[in-house]
């Protein structure tokens, strides 16, 4: 600091005499000139010299400036020093004036060291040459040596006094001018600083206006309403609400708030607010027309020094389209497009969730099962405009009958599941609640109601199954629904039936059924057996082909037990064209022994509908080197109630190639007599239903007289089968002698006994 100090003073003392010398030099010429010239006038040639000398010694010191500054200030001092004894010793005390400047200079150009080696120099040359009486300094009536004393202490304390004075003036100049300096650029710093601040502020600004993402500066207002004001909104917040800034400032951020805002987010933010802590979130707002709109918020808080929250900013993104993208994926991910039900996928999360309840002991939930009855005819008879828009009838019904937690799926075309959530711990009040639940779907499903402007009908088959305490996966209960549902089908449809362990026993056998058939069809298990068709002649006229399934221990197993089984899946395919490749092997060992006999071959609908159906009987046909009029397909009536123009156009390709077809059990299920002469039909048969009520029963009778009298008409000929009696024989004989096929001429019996059959042609005895 003593250092800093001394350079500063150092540094004002250079300036000092710089500005003293240059004012010297032009003051000593002037008054040099003028003094010379009173000198001369009186008569002072010694002043005239010394004012001369003194001149060019101004002029020296002014000019050589490359010497130092104590070298030049101490010849400066020697000047003064020299004119004032000089003046002194010629003019006499007058020069006194002359002899004080030295130790005055010296305090202000070199300090008080040298003001006080100078003023003693000056005292000592005054006192010495005032002893010697080379000047006279009078004092009054004292001595001349008591007059040179005083007037010399007298000189030295004025001098001193004066010296000290301007030591300390020359020190409080200097720190006044340290401190002015300090104080200045402390001023100068603060307006770079402060211009700095605004150019950083102007930048903020202007990149806050310039944002795309909405800003919001709000201030708090400690212990008054609303608690926290807008003071400041960007130009994005602007654009994209439609308020603008002076209509927001002063107001609280609650005016973006609407119905649809989520008032656990508020509750967050409020929180958040109370903590001081930042908070994010996404909700909706509402912009200045009341149109809502997503964003994404980050609220952050801003502190004084003193750490107390006084601004909160609110920065928040438009992420709308965002969220409707990420809504569609989701609706897309976990809802039906057709009906906006849940989707397998929701269903199967939620139906985890339930059980996860049920099994903590949260209370039992329930599955209902819902399949439509007669979709598949709608939708094909009146096209899938119709089909859909019944989908989506079933799915408004469904929604406005179950429970408000309750869930509604669409789980694959038209079938439905209910999904009543686990509120109650007592099973027997789920039961209840779940049953009449079921009994109100199928109740209201089973209601007319218009499509497009036409009335249609529906109905519903319904299965219950119920979660509980036990292990129980997804998948068992919605097995356990799926198959209470399926008897539900099975005992007459529009009904519902309640999950029990035995359907699951009975699935289960199926399911070995199904699993031993596949492997009866590769290890020759099967094989066909035929039954002779005669005329009233009682004359072998066709044979029908028939599947028999015996099991390497040599049981039987009934048709009527796995045929259903494998109509129910994609093995009735495989197993078709095994029958027809079979029974092609068959007419071609007839036509070798010479029996020209057609064989019929039993289509089920399933198998007729695969896509390859046509193809594959063409190249089994092929293979076997067979024409295809040997053959006669036997369809039922199901296969007409199900996309009947399909039906007729594939039926017209077989008949193309020779292929014959029957409708088998005629009149007991959906015959719609205007598509019979559409179809390439050959003939009719009349079920065996029928027969054994004939001629018994008059309404049966009537019946089969009407059937007769169709083929007739028609054209078609026509095949009575289940015929046991010689009544019934006679009776159809003398009615249509129709052809005849049942246990009164032949059981089912083997190609070989065929053959013998064939070779021998017996007759009935009543019948002859």
């Amino acid at each position: 600091m003593l250092v800093d100090d001394q350079k500063r003073i150092y540094t004002f003392r250079v300036k000092v005499f710089s500005s003293l010398i240059l004012a010297v030099v032009w003051l000593g010429t002037i008054s040099s000139v003028a003094s010379a010239a009173f000198a001369i006038y009186y008569g002072y040639p010694l002043i005239v010299l010394m004012d001369a000398v003194a001149l060019c010694w101004i002029l020296a010191i002014w000019y050589c400036k490359k010497f130092s500054y104590t070298l030049r200030v101490t010849s400066f001092l020697g000047l003064l020093y020299v004119v004032a004894f000089c003046s002194i010793v010629e003019i006499g005390p007058l020069g006194l004036c002359y002899l004080l400047a030295p130790p005055i200079m010296a305090a202000v150009l070199l300090g008080v060291r040298y003001a006080l080696g100078t003023l003693f120099l000056s005292s000592a040359s005054l006192l010495v040459l005032g002893l010697n009486g080379l000047i006279s300094l009078p004092v009054g009536d004292l001595p001349s040596h008591s007059a040179v004393f005083i007037s010399t202490l007298n000189f030295a304390c004025l001098s001193a006094l004066t010296t000290f004075a301007c030591s300390a003036l020359i020190f409080g100049l200097a720190r006044s001018m340290e401190r002015f300096r300090r104080a200045s650029k402390s001023i100068k710093d603060g307006q770079i600083a402060q211009q700095a601040l605004n150019r950083d502020l102007m930048l903020t600004s202007a990149a806050m206006s310039a944002l795309n993402d909405m800003v919001l500066i709000t201030k708090v207002n400690a212990g008054s309403e609303p608690s926290q004001t807008i003071i400041y909104a960007n130009a994005a917040f602007e654009l994209r609400t439609g308020y603008t800034l002076e209509a927001v400032l002063g107001k609280s951020m609650r005016i973006m708030l609407g119905p649809d805002t989520d008032s656990e987010i508020i509750t967050q933010f409020e929180i958040a607010s109370r903590a001081q802590s930042a908070s994010t979130a996404e909700l909706i707002v509402y912009d200045s027309k009341g149109e809502s709109f997503w964003v994404d918020v980050e609220l952050v808080p801003f502190a004084e020094r003193s750490q107390e929250i006084t601004h909160w900013v609110a920065v928040g993104r438009d992420i709308t389209e965002r969220r409707r993208s990420s809504d569609a994926v989701h609706k897309l991910a976990f809802f039906d497009v057709l009906t906006g039900l849940a989707n397998r996928r929701l269903l199967m999360d939620r139906l985890a969730t339930m059980l996860a309840k049920a099994q903590g002991g949260f209370g039992h939930g329930a599955v209902l099962y819902i399949d439509l009855d007669n979709f598949k005819r709608i939708n094909d008879a009146s096209g899938h405009a119709v089909g859909d828009a019944l989908l989506k009838h079933v799915s408004a019904t469904l929604k406005t009958t179950v429970g408000p937690a309750d869930t509604v799926a669409r789980i694959s075309g038209d079938e439905f599941v209910v999904l009543v959530e686990a509120v109650d711990a007592n099973l027997e009040n789920v039961r209840a609640t779940a049953t009449d639940l079921a009994r109100r779907i199928v109740e209201l499903l089973g209601r007319p109601f218009e499509l497009e402007g036409r009335p249609n009908t529906t109905s519903s088959s319904v299965g219950l199954a119920f979660s509980g305490p036990s292990e129980k996966t997804v998948q068992d209960l919605l097995r356990e629904a799926d198959t209470a549902m399926y008897h539900a089908k099975k005992n007459g449809k529009n009904k519902y039936a309640i999950f029990v362990p035995e359907m699951l026993a009975a699935a289960e056998t199926n399911l070995a059924i199904e699993r031993e058939l596949l492997a009866a069809l590769n290890n020759d298990e099967l094989h066909l057996v035929y039954q002779p068709q005669v005329d009233s002649e009682q004359a072998i006229v066709g044979v029908e082909a028939l599947l028999r399934w015996r099991r390497s221990n040599g049981s039987l197993i009934s048709p009527e037990i796995f045929i259903p089984i494998a109509e129910a899946s994609s093995l009735i395919v495989h197993l078709g064209h095994w029958v027809l490749r079979t029974a092609c092997r068959a007419c071609v060992a007839l036509r070798a022994a010479g029996f020209p006999q057609p064989v019929s071959v039993n289509v089920s609908p399933r198998q007729f509908r695969d896509p390859q159906f046509v193809e594959a009987v063409t190249s089994i046909l092929s293979e076997e080197g067979i024409s295809g009029s040997n053959l006669i397909f036997e369809i039922t009536e199901g296969l007409l109630v199900d996309n009947i123009e399909q039906t007729i156009e594939r039926m017209h390709k077989l008949a193309a190639i020779g292929i014959r077809f029957s409708i088998d059990d005629f009149g007991t299920g959906y015959s719609n007599l205007g598509y019979l002469s559409r179809m390439p039909l050959t003939e009719l048969k009349i079920d065996k239903s029928f027969i054994c009520e004939t001629p018994v029963d008059p309404k049966i009778t009537a019946i089969v007289q009407s059937i007769l009298a169709l083929a007739h008409n028609l054209g078609l000929k026509v095949v009575a089968e289940g015929i046991e009696t010689c009544d019934q024989a006679s009776y159809l004989i003398q009615n249509g002698s129709p052809a005849m096929q049942g246990y009164l001429f032949s059981r089912p019996v083997l190609f070989s006994e065929l053959k013998r059959m064939l070779s021998t042609q017996k007759s009935i005895e009543c019948l002859r």
